[in-house]
């Protein structure tokens, strides 16, 4: 696929763009940062939820008093709520998810940290993922969130994701190599 970025990203990031700054000038970035991990999570398990927020034949006022009503129970900030409001009446409500994910991603940026995946073919332990966590960080001198998957279709091995650099020493990308340079000669 092309470098160029689809509608949907970029009005992601900008909406996400929008919202950071308004919660930065408040000093209200943490906060609203944990309200958005809750939504993103009732998306997550809710399936009710996300096929509320991707159907976009919802009336406005319909997604407003849901909106309003999660707002209330979860202690969402004014600064959130507003903007949750914002999206629904410019439409973009589908695109939540997209900009609560860039949202986080900025505020990352800002703490200093830079978002890792590490993908193990085997379940680690919660000391091992530490241990991971605490040399990725030394090596390149920079706070990390650390996400952690398992995947056994990896056969052995790890895979790790820091930003756009991918890391894959797993044995099922091995044999997919050797395949290659076997069908190439």
């Amino acid at each position: 696929m092309s470098g160029t970025k689809t509608f949907s990203t970029e009005a992601s990031e900008r909406y996400a763009r929008a919202l950071f700054s308004v919660v930065d000038e408040n000093n209200d970035i943490d906060n609203t940062e944990k309200n958005i991990l809750q939504l993103l999570n009732i998306f997550k398990k809710s399936d009710e939820f996300r096929n509320f927020v991707q159907n976009p034949t919802y009336q406005a006022d319909t997604q407003e008093k849901v909106i309003t009503e999660i707002s209330k129970k979860l202690n969402f900030s004014k600064n959130l709520k507003n903007f949750l409001f914002l999206i629904i009446n410019k439409r973009r409500m589908f695109f939540l998810e997209k900009i609560l994910k860039n949202f986080l991603i900025l505020s990352s940026e800002k703490k200093g940290k830079i978002n890792a995946i590490i993908t193990s073919s085997k379940e680690l332990s919660t000391n091992e993922i530490t241990e991971v966590n605490n040399e990725i960080s030394k090596v390149i001198g920079s706070k990390i969130d650390l996400v952690y998957k398992t995947d056994t279709s990896l056969i052995s091995g790890i895979k790790l994701q820091l930003g756009s650099l991918l890391i894959d020493s797993s044995i099922k990308n091995k044999l997919k190599k050797y395949k290659q340079l076997m069908t190439e000669n």
